[in-house]
């Protein structure tokens, strides 16, 4: 039981971090608690009847919202910018503003201390997921292809702004509803429910455009009616659960000069180095994973579906022993050690060709190892980095340094694909733009993950030792036993 609810809260940590935008893997528009510090061990007190009921309410918010993703997100969204005519800068846009729009972290700090944070979320989440409605007359409107592909990308920018601030309000809100006692068994439990809803949902979503391909405009506008049914039933959802009084109040503020103070702190410096470089390098290239698939290796929805159903099983099932590592040795150690890691895999997708698609499978264990390893690392190393009493305006600010280094570095990458020649014929093989940015991608990861050993963490091991740990483990399991 007690390695169970350790497993439990090493999966709250890494729900926790803002997602990577993955090809075929649900986008979760929430994000548990960061306000009140890192995730304790569970006790086994039962939380009082009124508690009970807003838990399991979050619960059932949480699938309604991997569901909304499902039908809206992900390969879908590509799927809506390919039915409608969108080329490679398009495609990137689309995939960067999730996480582009982390920029605003500090403005809706501002707006949650202002207008409460149950109002908020309940509004803001509401029309993150709502705004898609329209999207279900789209296809049949009278407006002409560059029309529909602005409205697209219109709805999903508004989409990705209110879901920001929803978040936000959400994790201050979470942060004082979830019992500090109960706190990672719950996130844990919670973890595996929203990762079993979105992959099914996510799988299925993909079969059906597979199998009703002549039909698609008919599918893409059921998808979305199904993503706006998911955002209201998540709105009903959100309004059975109660706000407890707010314990978190922080005396420096949220403002512009709090923020600077932030940046000038030369312990959180390097941290901010390594959320703008790491998120730039891999913004270049996360929005058109999804598109490289559809387009060039002419996969299906459903096999791409399946890939990233693939790496959520592998980060859910190497949760454990990242939480381990992290809590034997700390997170720099495992940040490093998992950045130049993930620097590598965009090199795979350099070999992935139509007719040689089983490169994929090893990616997907790698991809999903790692960025398990990465998520709880980067999740616990602000918490380490922060102040108690300055927390959500330092977790602003590392937010914000990752959105913009996304941001920035997704503009980039569509407007550079845009411009590169269709197909370049080299060393036999027909190279399109999208490779350029993979390759890109991995050398400016690898250069990103040299940030991440700067960083200050007080008792922190080196990556020495994580290394010599994991030998120790792989000598021990080919030992032979008799």
């Amino acid at each position: 039981m007690a390695v169970h609810k350790r497993a439990l809260a090493h999966l709250s940590r890494l729900a926790s971090v803002l997602p990577i935008p993955r090809p075929g893997e649900s986008l979760p528009l929430g994000l548990p608690a960061l306000r009140p510090g890192p995730l304790p061990r569970a006790r086994s007190r039962r939380p009082p009847g009124r508690l009970r009921v807003s838990l399991r309410a979050s619960i059932a918010e949480g699938a309604a919202a991997e569901v909304f993703t499902a039908s809206a997100g992900g390969a879908v969204l590509t799927g809506w910018a390919l039915f409608l005519g969108a080329g490679p800068g398009v495609v990137g846009l689309l995939g960067a503003l999730p996480l582009a729009a982390a920029v605003l972290h500090v403005p809706a700090a501002h707006l949650t201390r202002a207008l409460g944070r149950r109002r908020v979320a309940v509004v803001a989440i509401g029309a993150s997921r709502l705004v898609w409605l329209p999207l279900v007359l789209l296809p049949f409107a009278p407006l002409s292809e560059g029309a529909k592909l602005a409205s697209l990308v219109a709805l999903t920018a508004a989409s990705a702004v209110a879901g920001v601030v929803g978040n936000h309000a959400w994790t201050a809100w979470m942060g004082d509803l979830v019992p500090t006692r109960v706190r990672g068994r719950y996130f844990g439990a919670r973890t595996v429910a929203l990762t079993v809803t979105g992959t099914l949902a996510a799988f299925a979503a993909g079969i059906l455009l597979d199998a009703f391909a002549e039909d698609r405009p008919r599918v893409l506008a059921g998808l979305a009616a199904v993503a706006s049914l998911a955002g209201a039933a998540s709105v009903v959802l959100l309004l059975r659960q109660h706000d407890p009084p707010d314990a978190s109040e922080d005396p420096r503020g949220v403002g512009l000069a709090a923020a600077m103070a932030v940046l000038r702190d030369p312990v959180a410096r390097p941290l901010v180095r390594y959320q703008l470089a790491w998120n730039a390098a891999v913004g270049v290239a996360a929005g058109f994973f999804a598109y490289h698939m559809l387009a060039h290796l002419r996969m299906g929805f459903a096999l791409t579906a399946a890939h990233g159903i693939g790496i959520a099983v592998v980060r859910v099932a190497t949760a454990p022993m990242w939480g381990r590592a992290v809590d034997r040795l700390g997170s720099r150690p495992v940040l490093a050690f998992c950045s130049l890691g993930i620097s590598a895999v965009p090199a795979i997708w350099l070999v992935v060709t139509p007719d040689r698609l089983w490169p994929l499978a090893i990616e997907a264990v790698l991809a999903g190892a790692l960025w398990a390893g990465h998520g709880i690392a980067s999740f616990d190393l602000p918490f380490d980095l922060s102040p108690r009493n300055g927390r959500p305006i330092y977790l602003a600010v590392f937010a914000t340094a990752g959105g913009l280094g996304f941001a920035v570095a997704s503009a980039f990458g569509g407007l550079l694909a845009a411009a590169l020649p269709p197909t370049v014929f080299f060393f036999g093989t027909d190279w399109t733009p999208v490779h350029a940015l993979f390759l890109l991608s991995a050398a400016a990861r690898f250069g990103a993950a040299m940030l991440a050993h700067p960083i200050p963490e007080p008792g922190a091991q080196g990556v020495a030792q994580l290394l010599r740990i994991f030998g120790g483990a792989v000598r021990r399991l080919l030992r032979p036993t008799f």
